[in-house]
């Protein structure tokens, strides 16, 4: 994944007009606890710190999940990274599954489940994708003579109702 950071502060520091904080990689932890334990460590000038993440930097696909606000990190967000790095997709395909079928509240693990059923690869446009697609599966005879000619835009525009596409990455619709 790409950059992963929060900028964490606190709110009385903030109630007081101080920005103090620090940006905090959280590619440097497996758990919330390691976490917290260090963030509680910067801010130990105060006895129950009230922790603000002022800002973070996060791929769209974290954002998307919900995984991280103002006041609030999940505690899944460390297993839900994790299961990410493991599965055979980089960040900008399980983005560009959520923009297409949205996000419903599953476990990371369905969602890979479902990537894994539906993604079809990334194209350059609908046409490609389709003629691909035909002639992958068989459906287009290797010896059409040259004087035959398919109309892709229009096969694409059919085909394409059983298919969602996002960023170049093509799904079939579940």
């Amino acid at each position: 994944m790409t950059n992963l950071q929060v900028y964490v502060g606190t709110y009385h520091k903030y109630n007081e007009g101080s920005l103090y904080g620090k940006w905090i990689d959280l590619y440097n932890y497996s758990d919330l606890g390691e976490f917290y334990k260090d963030i509680r460590e910067l801010h130990k000038d105060e006895e129950d710190p009230e922790f603000m993440f002022q800002d973070y930097e996060v791929p769209d696909l974290i954002k998307s999940l919900d995984l991280i606000s103002e006041c609030y990190i999940s505690k899944e967000i460390f297993e839900i990274l994790q299961a990410i790095e493991d599965s055979n997709y980089d960040e900008e395909v399980l983005e560009a599954y959520l923009v297409s079928f949205g996000y419903n509240g599953e476990d990371i693990s369905e969602v890979i489940e479902k990537v894994d059923e539906a993604y079809n690869g990334e194209y350059s446009s609908d046409e490609e994708f389709v003629q691909e697609l035909l002639e992958g599966c068989g459906d287009m005879p290797g010896n059409l003579p040259a004087y035959i000619n398919i109309d892709w835009e229009r096969t694409a525009r059919d085909i394409m109702y059983d298919y969602s596409e996002s960023n170049g990455h093509y799904f079939r619709n579940l």
